[in-house]
């Protein structure tokens, strides 16, 4: 292995990236730094977050730079606010013992009027995201004609966001005879493209493997019922005391409802999504980095340029679309030598998403089984009585209280004062485990039938809540979140919602027992997405029944018996000329039908 004065890193860096713990260059660091502080060397390197990448593109671009020269001579673009202010970040470190160099981080949800100040002022390095550095070149404060090194960090990212054409217009405008360099975990076609429009005779680095998430990451899922994934999560985090993890779910509304839980159950937990503010995201990612958050629960593009080292799991509260996605979760974890784990807690109506990843990836998920009452409570225990014995005691701050100390333990047997310490740790974990909801196997049957043929009996509402029934499911795309929504738009003042049990074409929902008629009664004859919707206590649904399209038809048209009965039948009530219906509604009951039917000779 090489030596980074081999690598030909100049010696202001070297003192630098000493300091910041840099002994010897990973992989694709010795890869593509000699590499690109060449001229006219493209490169497209596959490699996860957490692989060194920020030093193998930083130190050549920095080390190019000519600090007498006022104009931007490189141009770094990430997918993120996150990232490009961690890249800049890093930079600055690096350079620490480089005079004169000046870098400066663009992106949105910024004061843009500092930003173009900065930028007039003189930056050799922009790090930007795409869309706001569009917006500074239309401006055209961010003048990029000198600008011979280009990188694209998380390239594929970038694209999956949908920077697609903002990316073609800033290499459009940049020099023919530049250094480009794209990082991507992922080769996609998109990124093919790009390097065939963009890209002369590029060279690619492969750090592992095409596709492949982090080596040193071990790939568990857990099979549950879709109401029991939040149980199954607390499992999990509880049968690892010293869990250090992200949660990654689908989007932001189930984000705050998961983070949200958590916090109430008592987990030390933060949640991260587009929704907060910068300054919300900003302040919840500094107490992760610092670890005074154990859990953060956030989606994809939020936790874009979370850089953290030391992650124990990487949590998938439910499989990404995109298995693009779930190689850059997973990479989060296992990284610097360490092994990380990475947990996906699906329903059996995922479970082909598994095969799917597993043949992209070339690694095998392991089948996990849900931790027992016992096994956690036992796990936990052994957490407390090695807090107990790690403890540092300073004898010369608590010597002055040992006398009073003693003398109030006098008469506690040994056994029984260690007894209540353990307890005092420990009992109210052990009490919620004596009594914890039972999480059922999943069968590989079917889990529900359609409403048409069978109903599924709701399970007994909490005491004080009357469970409901609703006409939508999840074949409407109705999901708790629009559930949620769905109350707060037609049922006035706030409506407290328990347990939700959603299946493909109905719904089952717990509301308080006072609020039960208003709920229904608010509900009841409204439309979601051109369906009538019908909401009445569960107890009294027998045979749901299939909801019409709003098409202003009349009530007694949506009665059944009809379609069982021959056209000779409805005869008698149509006017054969002008085609209507003549006189009275006709009676439609089997009664009607049976007296009008002339008897069989």
């Amino acid at each position: 292995m090489k030596t980074f004065e081999e690598l030909g890193v100049s010696e202001e860096i070297r003192r630098a990236i000493e300091e910041l713990g840099f002994t010897q260059p990973m992989p694709v660091q010795e890869e593509v730094i000699p590499y690109l502080l060449g001229n006219r060397n493209d490169v497209i390197a596959l490699a996860q977050t957490g692989t060194g990448k920020t030093a193998a593109f930083g130190i050549p671009v920095l080390q190019r730079i000519d600090p007498s020269r006022k104009e931007t001579q490189a141009l770094i673009l990430s997918p993120t606010r996150e990232l490009c202010l961690q890249i800049a970040d890093d930079l600055k470190d690096f350079s620490k013992y480089m005079s004169g160099i000046h870098i400066e981080a663009v992106y949105g949800g910024a004061s843009i009027g500092q930003q173009i100040r900065a930028l007039k002022h003189g930056a050799h390095i922009i790090v930007a995201t795409p869309g706001r550095l569009i917006d500074l070149m239309n401006r055209g404060v961010a003048q990029l004609d000198q600008a011979y090194n280009v990188v694209l960090d998380e390239a594929d990212e970038m694209l999956n966001m949908g920077f697609s054409e903002s990316i073609d217009a800033i290499l459009e405008r940049i020099p023919e005879d530049r250094n480009t360099l794209l990082f991507s975990a992922t080769m996609s076609r998109e990124i093919e493209r790009i390097a065939k429009g963009y890209l002369h005779d590029h060279k690619e680095i492969v750090v592992g493997s095409r596709n492949e998430g982090a080596e040193n990451v071990n790939h568990i899922y857990y099979m549950v019922n879709a109401k029991d994934k939040y149980l199954a999560l607390k499992r999990i985090v509880d049968y690892n005391p010293r869990i250090f993890a992200i949660i990654f779910c689908r989007t932001k509304l189930e984000t705050q409802e998961i983070a949200d839980k958590l916090i109430r159950d008592g987990y030390n937990a933060e949640s991260l999504h587009g929704d907060l503010s910068q300054q919300q995201r900003d302040l919840t990612m500094q107490k992760f980095r610092q670890h005074t958050v154990q859990l953060l629960v956030a989606t994809d593009v939020a936790a874009r340029g979370l850089d953290v080292d030391d992650l124990t799991h990487v949590i998938n509260f439910g499989l990404p679309d995109d298995i693009e996605n779930y190689t850059h979760r997973s990479g989060r974890t296992g990284r610097a030598g360490k092994k990380g784990t990475s947990i996906s807690i699906v329903h059996i109506r995922e479970k082909h998403k598994i095969r799917n990843i597993e043949k992209e990836i070339g690694k095998a998920f392991v089948e996990g089984k849900i931790p027992s009452a016992q096994e956690i409570c036992q796990k936990q225990l052994y957490k407390v009585m090695d807090q107990i014995v790690k403890v540092d005691v300073n004898d010369d701050e608590i010597a002055p209280f040992m006398q009073d100390i003693n003398r109030y333990f006098e008469y506690v047997e040994k056994e029984d004062l260690i007894k209540k310490i353990v307890s005092l740790e420990f009992g109210k974990f052990l009490a919620y485990y004596a009594d914890a909801p039972e999480i059922l196997p999943v069968s590989s049957k079917k889990e529900e039938k359609t409403p048409a043929t069978t109903k599924k009996t709701p399970t007994k509402p909490e005491a004080g809540y009357r469970r409901l029934f609703i006409n939508l499911g999840k074949a409407d795309g109705f999901y708790p979140g629009e559930l949620m929504q769905f109350l707060n738009r037609y049922v006035e003042g706030r409506v407290s919602v328990g347990h939700i049990d959603l299946l493909t074409k109905f719904a089952y929902f717990d509301v308080p027992e006072s609020e039960a008629k208003r709920v229904m009664k608010s509900l009841n004859g409204q439309y979601y997405k051109r369906r009538e919707v019908r909401c009445n206590d569960a107890s009294d649904t027998q045979k749901p029944t299939k909801a019409q399209p709003a098409r202003g038809k009349s009530k007694h048209q949506e009665r059944e018996p009809r379609k069982n009965y021959r056209k000779e039948d409805w005869m008698e009530f149509i006017n054969p000329k002008t085609k209507k219906l003549k006189g009275e509604i006709p009676d439609f009951t089997e009664e009607g039908w049976a007296r009008r039917r002339p008897k069989k000779k």
